[in-house]
């Protein structure tokens, strides 16, 4: 970059009221400001438009990037339905056993299987002693809400009210 100190600048400044005199120098001072404040503006316009051309290549590797991962996902996907369909397939052709392992069962079957779920179930509930139930605090029977209202409140006379 062009070193200018405030000496460089006061000497340009003094050659330039020479050359180009007193009454003409302000104007041209103007001038060269207006000219000066355009090359910025173009210089950052320029270096803004260069900037975003490099976003945008960035965008264009990633947009890529995401196009290329999402195709190879799909074909995985495709390539996963493709055997699962095959499969799928292989076993909808072929026959079931003849030996009688996928029948449905008998009316007799399903009423044993009922009567052995009812008696595991009352042995389940009943394993508990009716003597536990009452010392561990249990419910033994069901009472209604005004005989647990009764059966807490206690006596009427020990309640006195103001």
């Amino acid at each position: 970059m062009i070193d200018l100190g405030l000496s460089k600048i006061a000497l340009i400044g003094v050659v330039a009221l020479i050359v180009i005199g007193p009454e003409r120098l302000p104007k041209v001072a103007r001038l060269m400001g207006t000219l000066l404040g355009r090359a910025q503006r173009y210089i950052s316009q320029v270096k803004s438009e260069v900037g975003r051309e490099f976003e945008l290549d960035e965008m264009r590797r990633l947009k890529k990037e995401f196009e290329d991962a999402g195709q190879a996902v799909q074909s995985s996907v495709n390539e996963e339905m493709a055997g699962v369909e095959t499969d799928f397939n292989t076993l909808w052709n072929t026959k079931p056993p003849d030996d009688g392992s996928l029948a449905l069962p008998t009316q007799d079957q399903l009423a044993y299987k009922a009567k052995e779920f009812r008696r595991k179930k009352v042995l389940r509930s009943s394993a508990v002693p009716q003597w536990f139930k009452h010392r561990s605090g249990g419910k033994s029977r069901v009472l209604s809400g005004a005989a647990r209202v009764a059966r807490f409140r206690g006596h009427k006379s020990s309640h006195t009210f103001y």
